[in-house]
């Protein structure tokens, strides 16, 4: 079976469990995928299925990608991901992957996504330092302060948490639980908040 499937993050809603909780969810557009290709351990070394998501114009599609593309139909896909299989060889390239016969209600599961791009920020915005006082003519509300070093080793430790740029990388949060499956829809409901803006390619992996 293949471990993943890509799809689209639509935004934040809540349902109502039994007995009257409300549960904060995320819905996510979860395929159809199309299988692109297949990696077998006797040709690529490891077991893994390829697939497709969002369709795109040929005209967008540059010609090392559309002569890819054929193998598997007459789509033209956005996004391309691998996801481990533990059989691959009972897949062909052009199959339509589902979230309705991958995922079942009540799993955990690892979600991928690039979170929003902020741009330059400040160590209060970027790593939530609290800041200096707001009183006394204090004049460093905002400054990340004595960085130290300055004796020895002197010069700035790696790793130091110091204004930079915020954002725009891959996040992922691991146990997620999905609360509900719409197959006709293709919709997936997972409890509580997904990293990425809305409308943003998000990948849904099985728990390891």
């Amino acid at each position: 079976m293949c471990k993943g499937l890509i799809g689209k993050k639509l935004g934040m809603t809540g349902v109502f469990a039994d007995g009257g909780r409300h549960i904060p969810v995320t819905m996510i557009l979860l395929g159809p995928c199309v299988v692109t290709q297949i990696k077998l351990p006797a040709t690529d070394g490891y077991s893994a299925v390829q697939i497709g998501f969002g369709e795109k114009k040929a005209s967008r599609t540059n010609r090392p990608l559309k002569g890819h593309f054929k193998k598997s139909g007459e789509k033209f896909f956005e996004f391309l991901r691998e996801f481990p299989a533990d059989n691959p060889a009972e897949y062909a390239p052009g199959q339509t992957l589902t979230s309705a016969e991958i995922f079942k209600i009540g799993e955990k599961v690892t979600v991928s996504g690039i979170i929003k791009g902020r741009g330059f920020a400040g160590v209060v915005k970027r790593h939530g330092f609290s800041g200096g006082k707001e009183t006394h003519g204090c004049k460093s509300r905002r400054v990340p302060g004595s960085i130290g070093s300055s004796a020895w080793p002197s010069r700035v430790v790696k790793g130091k948490r110091l204004p930079g740029h915020y954002g725009n990388n891959r996040q992922t949060v691991r146990n997620m639980q999905i609360i509900d499956i719409r197959a006709d829809e293709n919709l997936v409901f997972l409890k509580g908040a997904v990293p990425g803006a809305t409308s943003g390619m998000v990948s849904v992996a099985k728990k390891k």
